[in-house]
């Protein structure tokens, strides 16, 4: 027959989830038939990412690479805690987290588009992963820091990552930074990060937690008492205000002060934020997995 167009590629790679050159096989060998061919890759195996692709993945990792003044953090997602320590998914993801750095992809999509060891691209490479495993795979999304100064690095258990740059510091004092902010997860860096808006709210219910008595004293004083519960708030909410972890004496702010540091960027990702999960049982996730639900 006439030669495969690559529309027609595209559109079995749409439907299958497979990859370009399993697709193009696939046509070749059903004589472009899109439909046959499609029951051809499911046969063999490789169509797995279609029937993957609606089902919720919040499952996964959070990893990282450094070097020279860059890093990065990849969430790569699976579906079940299992899966999130098979071996090829723990490569899989290593390899992405070094193709992130190396590649100065600067989002998401730059990053699926990348290259990919033995694959046209970080996206096929997670497709092919699919098919092997029989999960949905997906890198979800990324984070790059760049600096002059010191880059901390910290993973928690896989699945909490962090980077901190700083400007002046030691590597150690970035690393216990990172730890503080895996650990007490502040919304805001400093006090003057806080939105106007969240003041004006703390300050409403502060004022509507007085009571009578304390509504009736000198305005004065009543402004020193709201004052306080909020720059309390403003403390317990930001990085620099909260006590260090690793040294509850002192705030992250005096600590860094101390080594004549200052906070340059942070940034936190933990494995399925804002991703809604399915709430299933161990026996049906088992089951999943021995492939027969």
């Amino acid at each position: 027959m006439s030669t495969i167009s690559a529309q027609l590629v595209k559109e079995l790679r749409e439907r299958s989830g497979a990859g370009m050159m399993e697709c193009k096989k696939a046509l070749v060998e059903n004589n472009g038939d899109i439909d046959t061919a499609m029951e051809w890759l499911r046969k063999s195996g490789l169509a797995k990412a279609d029937k993957k692709a609606s089902r919720v993945a919040a499952e996964g990792r959070i990893v990282s690479a450094q070097k020279d003044g860059k890093a990065v953090l990849v969430e790569v997602n699976c579906e079940t805690d299992f899966v999130a320590k098979d071996a090829s998914f723990l490569k899989f993801s290593d390899n992405v987290a070094d193709i992130a750095l190396k590649s100065g992809a600067a989002d998401i999509d730059a990053l699926k588009a990348a290259a990919y060891p033995g694959a046209d691209s970080v996206e096929e490479a997670a497709k092919a992963l699919i098919a092997t495993i029989g999960e949905k795979i997906d890198v979800r999304r990324m984070a790059r820091v760049a600096t002059d100064g010191i880059i901390g690095s910290y993973i928690h258990g896989g699945r909490i990552g962090v980077l901190v740059a700083l400007k002046g510091g030691s590597e150690e004092l970035a690393k216990g930074i990172a730890m503080h902010v895996a650990a007490m997860n502040p919304q805001y860096v400093r006090a003057e990060d806080v939105p106007a808006e969240f003041v004006a709210k703390e300050k409403e219910i502060a004022l509507g937690q007085m009571t009578e008595k304390d509504k009736a004293k000198p305005a004065e004083i009543l402004e020193k008492i709201v004052s306080g519960k909020i720059n309390k708030i403003v403390s317990e909410v930001t990085l620099l205000g909260q006590p260090y972890v690793l040294d509850t004496n002192v705030s992250v702010g005096d600590a860094l002060k101390k080594d004549g540091a200052e906070v340059v960027s942070v940034v936190r990702l933990a494995v399925g934020e804002g991703i809604e999960k399915v709430e299933e049982d161990f026996a049906a996730e088992v089951m999943k997995q021995a492939g027969l639900a």
